[in-house]
């Protein structure tokens, strides 16, 4: 199948635009999700977690406190990556089982951190990334979030630049304008991967 991977800097977008392709009638593989579901009560990666992190990031009810985990790894770059070893892993193989069950002309898998670990290129046909100036990423996770300035900006500087993600990407959505802009780009790109997913070449 051909698969075109979403990714952007937190705030950008990247819900709305995966939202706009399943409308569109394009499955959508959602790398957050998968981690919230590993890491949920009986999740598969929790009681790895619980091993690595302690009972600090944990509830009293025995349940992951994301909360404490998020400020842990967005401070200590080694509890990041420790983080990481454990989660992406597992969640590359449910992408994989989830692959093989879908039809259709292409997928669409929303991987937040594609540019940071380069886990993906091999299972991706297209990088797509969404866009926008950093001021607006860091008012937009404000106002839907609740963080203050300084937990955004720790946020991004843990992810990939800017520059990063576009040099990375094959397909650019610029999302600072309307939502009918949006939906626009959105439709084109979905005509392109219509077309690159049934070519020989693909």
């Amino acid at each position: 199948m051909f698969t075109v991977g979403l990714t952007g800097g937190i705030g950008s977008g990247k819900s709305t635009v995966a939202d706009l392709f399943a409308e569109l009638g394009t499955p959508v593989i959602d790398t957050d999700a998968i981690a919230h579901e590993l890491t949920a009560p009986a999740g598969a990666a929790l009681g790895a977690i619980r091993a690595s992190f302690g009972e600090s990031v944990m509830q009293v009810d025995g349940t992951l406190d994301r909360a404490a985990l998020r400020r842990r790894v967005f401070s200590d770059a080694s509890a990041r990556h420790q983080l990481e070893a454990i989660l992406h892993p597992r969640i590359r193989q449910a992408v994989a089982q989830t692959l093989a069950t879908l039809t259709g002309p292409y997928a669409l898998i929303v991987i937040p951190l594609l540019v940071e670990t380069g886990g993906y290129r091999g299972v991706l046909n297209r990088v797509l990334v969404v866009d926008c100036p950093e001021d607006l990423q860091v008012a937009r996770v404000m106002a839907r979030n609740g963080l203050a300035q300084g937990e955004v900006e720790a946020i991004l500087a843990a992810q990939a630049g800017r520059p990063e993600r576009l040099a990375a990407a094959d397909d650019v959505i610029l999302n600072t304008a309307s939502p009918e802009a949006l939906r626009t780009q959105v439709a084109t790109l979905h005509r392109r991967y219509l077309a690159l997913s049934t070519t020989p070449s693909s």
